[in-house]
C-alpha cells in the first residue's frame, strides 16, 4: 500500500521533485505541475546552473568513499520517482548494515546530499523535505537505512548535515498523500499570500496577492492598469 492511496505502479509515479514545489507551496506544485506553468527568476536560474553541475553524470572514487551522481530514485510507497543530486556511498564497518553495489566489494552506506542555491532563506525547509525524500527512496531500494544526509550551500560551499528523523519523515508522507490527491483532483488550490510570495517565480502568473483577499481582485487590476500607464 503506498503513501499515494491505494496500489501504486511505476506509472502513478509523480515527480519527486514535486515534494519541494508542495513544502513551499502547494498552489505553486499544481501551477507546474496541472496547469504546466512555469517561469524563470534569478532564484531558479541560480538553482539550475548548480544542479546541471551536480547532475554530470559522473562517477567519483576518493579514499574511502564513493561518488555518484544524478542518482535514479524511486519510492512505490510515497509514489515517488526521481533524482538524487549526490549520493555517497562509505564503506560500512565489519557487522554494520549496508548496501551491495555492483562491481564493489563489501557492503555501503548510502549518503545524500541535495544542492541548493545561495541565499535562500525560504528554502530551508523544502531542501530538507527534498533530502529526505531522497533518503526514504534509497531506504526502500537497497533496503538499508538512511539515517542522514546533507544540504550543500553553493553560496558558502560547505554542506550542513541534516537528521533524517522522525518529524522530517512525517512531513514528507503527508506531502507525498497531499500531492498524489491533488493530482486526482486536478485542481489548482487557491493562494495563501505570504513573505515567501515575493521571492517565487511564479508570482506574476499566481497574483496570490488579490486572488487571496475575496473581494480584493478588482481592486488589484485597477492599480495595475495604473501602474503599466504609468
Amino acid at each position: 500500500m503506498g503513501y499515494a492511496g491505494g496500489s501504486v505502479t511505476e506509472q502513478d509515479l509523480l515527480p519527486l521533485s514535486g515534494l519541494q514545489h508542495m513544502s513551499f507551496c502547494e498552489r505553486r506544485w499544481a501551477l507546474v505541475h496541472i496547469e504546466c506553468v512555469w517561469e524563470d527568476n534569478r532564484f531558479t536560474a541560480e538553482g539550475r546552473v548548480l544542479h546541471e553541475k551536480a547532475h554530470s553524470g559522473e562517477i567519483e572514487s576518493r579514499p574511502g568513499v564513493l561518488i555518484r551522481r544524478a542518482v535514479p530514485i524511486h519510492s512505490l510507497r510515497l509514489g515517488v520517482s526521481g533524482q538524487a543530486d549526490v549520493v555517497e556511498f562509505q564503506p560500512a564497518s565489519p557487522g554494520e548494515p549496508g548496501a551491495a553495489l555492483p562491481g564493489r566489494r563489501g557492503l555501503w552506506r548510502p549518503y545524500p546530499i541535495e544542492y541548493k542555491r545561495s541565499k535562500d532563506k525560504f528554502g530551508s525547509q523544502a531542501y530538507r523535505v527534498q533530502l529526505c525524500a531522497q533518503g526514504m527512496c534509497l531506504e526502500e531500494m537497497l533496503k538499508v537505512g538512511v539515517p542522514e544526509g546533507a544540504v550543500y550551500d553553493g553560496a558558502t560551499k560547505h554542506r550542513q548535515a541534516v537528521p533524517l528523523d522522525r518529524p522530517l519523515r512525517d512531513s514528507v508522507e503527508i506531502l507525498a498523500r497531499r500531492m498524489h490527491a491533488l493530482f486526482r483532483s486536478g485542481e489548482t488550490p487557491a493562494p495563501v499570500f505570504k513573505k515567501a510570495c515575493q521571492a517565487c517565480s511564479l508570482k506574476e502568473r499566481c497574483f496570490p496577492e488579490a486572488l487571496a483577499k475575496p473581494g480584493s481582485v478588482s481592486a488589484y487590476y485597477q492599480r495595475f492598469l495604473r501602474e503599466e500607464a504609468n
